[in-house]
C-alpha cells in the first residue's frame, strides 16, 4: 500500500487558488498546516465530469489489460501485449492514460520479513486539541508508511508502520510514553502478518452498461460456507524467512514501491552500476523472495461517490478466517486484508460506492449472527489527509543493521509540542492540492 510519497490517484478538480493554510511551528521551527486548505470550490459540471471520467476508461480492452499485468506483472508492456493478444501501441497508450488520469498505479508489496520489518497497525485517539502533535509524533520514528485521519471505532488516526523486527517492544514502549505525555486518550496496536492485493473482480463489471454488481447475499453465504484448506497458512510462515540482503537492494526495493515499472536503465543510473549488474540484481531479488506482491492499484469508483474504510474482522475460529480469504480475493470492494498476528482476525481495506455503505454495516451484522464473527470493528479514512512513504531505507547500514533510536524520538516528542502562543500560528497560502488515494 505501500509505501509511496509519490501522488497516485488525482481527481481533476477545479479549487480557489487563493486558500488560506493554518500551520503551526513544529521541530527545528518547520512549519506544520493545521488546516489543509480551505474556501475551495468545484462546479456540478467538474463533479460529474470527473465521476464519468473513472467509469469511461473501464472498458474491456483496458480490463483485459489490468488482469493480464496482474498475471504476469507490470514491466513489460509488450510481454502484457502479447498474451493479451492486442497490439503494443494500444497497450502503452492505454497504460499510460490510466496512469496519466489517476485511474492505476502500480507498485510493488516488500517482503518485509525477509529485510527484518514488521508491519503494525495503530489506531490512535488523541486528546482534544492535541490532533496535530499526535499525527507528527506518528511520524518521528521514521519507519511510519501511512498516516491518515479516520472516525468511527477510533477518532482520530489510523497508521502503518515497518518496525525493525528486533525493535518492536520499542514501538510498543514508544506509543505507551505518547500516552504518558498526554498526547493520547488511548490507543491500539495490531501487528500484522502477509498483506494482500487482489485486483479489482470485474466479474461484478458490465463494461458495456458501465454498472457494477453487488451481490451482498451470496457474499454472506460464501462467508458462511467457506473453510480453511488443509495446511493453508504453513507456506506463509516459511516464505517469510529473513534472506541476505544489502543497502543497494533496499534501495532498488524502495523505487519499485514507490514505481513498478521503474526501469533497469533508471535503476543502473541511480545505483552508479552498468545495466547487466542492474538486472542481476534486479532478478537476485525476485528469486530471493523479496518482492511479495505485483499490486495493480486501481481507482475503481469516483472518489467523489465513494468511502474508503478500515474494517476489522473477527472470526469465530482460525478455519472460518482462513476459509474467509478465498472469499475476499474475489469481492469488488475489498482493495487488501492482512491477518492479524495472534488473533482470529483479519483487517481489510475496503472501498466502494457510497451508496453501498448500508448494505456493508448490515452485511456485517448478519455475519456476526450467523456465528462467522464474534465482532467487527469499522474505522472510515479521509483520503484528503492521507500521507505515505516508502519504507525506511536511509535507517539501514550494511554493517549495523536497522538503526532504530527510541530516546531519540521521545527527546523530538519532547520538543514537538510547544506552548500555545499567538507567535506559534502562522498563515501561509497555497492552493488546495488534488484528491490523492494513497494507500
Amino acid at each position: 500500500m505501500n509505501g509511496s510519497e509519490d501522488a497516485r490517484r488525482r481527481a481533476q478538480s477545479t479549487r480557489s487558488k487563493g486558500t488560506t493554510q493554518v500551520s503551526l511551528k513544529g521541530l527545528n521551527g518547520q512549519k506544520i498546516p493545521l488546516f489543509l486548505a480551505s474556501l475551495s470550490t468545484i462546479s456540478a459540471d467538474d463533479y460529474f465530469d470527473d465521476i464519468h471520467r473513472i467509469i469511461s476508461l473501464l472498458d474491456e480492452e483496458n480490463i483485459t489489460i489490468l488482469r493480464t499485468m496482474k498475471e504476469h506483472g507490470p514491466r513489460n508492456l509488450l510481454g502484457i501485449a502479447r498474451k493479451a493478444k492486442l497490439p503494443y501501441t494500444t497497450v502503452y497508450n492505454r497504460v499510460t492514460k490510466l496512469e496519466s488520469q489517476g485511474v492505476l498505479r502500480t507498485w510493488i508489496q516488500p517482503n518485509c520479513p525477509k529485510i527484518g520489518l514488521s508491519r503494525v497497525v495503530v489506531l490512535a485517539t488523541p486528546h482534544p486539541g492535541k490532533e496535530i502533535f499526535t499525527r507528527e509524533a506518528l511520524k518521528i520514528p521514521g519507519f511510519w508508511l501511512r498516516v491518515a485521519r479516520c472516525i468511527g471505532d477510533c477518532n482520530g488516526y489510523y497508521s502503518l508502520h515497518g518496525i525493525p523486527t528486533a525493535n518492536r517492544q520499542e514501538f510498543e514502549l514508544y506509543l505507551e510514553q505518547l500516552l504518558e505525555r498526554g498526547l493520547l486518550k488511548n490507543y491500539r496496536v495490531f501487528w500484522i502478518g502477509d498483506t494482500k492485493f487482489p485486483l479489482t473482480n470485474f466479474d461484478y463489471y458490465k463494461p458495456k452498461d458501465r454498472t457494477w454488481k453487488f451481490d451482498w447475499r451470496d457474499w454472506l453465504n460464501s462467508f458462511a460456507t467457506s473453510r480453511a484448506k488443509p495446511d493453508s497458512g504453513k507456506q506463509s510462515s516459511q516464505s517469510s524467512q529473513p534472506v541476505p540482503f544489502d543497502k543497494k537492494d533496499l534501495i532498488i526495493l524502495k523505487e519499485l514501491v514507490k514505481n513498478a515499472r521503474t526501469t533497469l536503465a533508471d535503476l543502473s543510473k541511480l545505483l552508479s552500476l552498468t545495466l547487466p549488474a542492474a538486472k542481476y540484481r534486479f532478478d537476485r531479488l525476485v528469486e530471493r523472495g523479496l518482492i511479495q506482491e505485483w499490486v495493480i492499484d486501481l481507482l475503481p469508483y469516483a472518489p467523489q461517490i465513494s468511502e474508503l474504510a478500515e474494517v476489522r474482522l473477527d472470526f469465530k475460529n482460525e478455519s472460518l478466517m482462513r476459509g474467509a480469504e478465498s472469499v475476499l480475493e474475489t469481492l469488488p470492494i475489498v482493495q487488501s486484508y492482512s491477518p492479524i498476528t495472534g488473533l482470529n482476525s483479519m483487517t481489510t481495506r475496503l472501498y466502494l460506492p457510497r451508496s453501498e455503505v448500508s448494505n456493508l454495516h448490515t452485511f456485517l451484522s448478519l455475519l456476526v449472527s450467523k456465528g462467522v464473527l464474534t465482532s467487527y470493528s469499522y474505522i472510515v479514512i479521509d483520503p484528503t489527509t492521507i500521507t505515505a512513504q516508502t519504507f525506511a531505507y536511509k535507517d539501514y547500514d550494511d554493517q549495523s543493521g536497522w538503526k532504530y533510536s527510541g530516546r531519540e524520538y521521545l527527546k523530538a516528542v519532547d520538543n514537538l509540542m510547544p506552548k500555545w502562543t499567538k507567535n506559534e500560528i502562522e498563515l501561509s497560502y497555497q492552493a488546495l492540492p488534488s484528491l490523492s488515494l494513497k494507500m
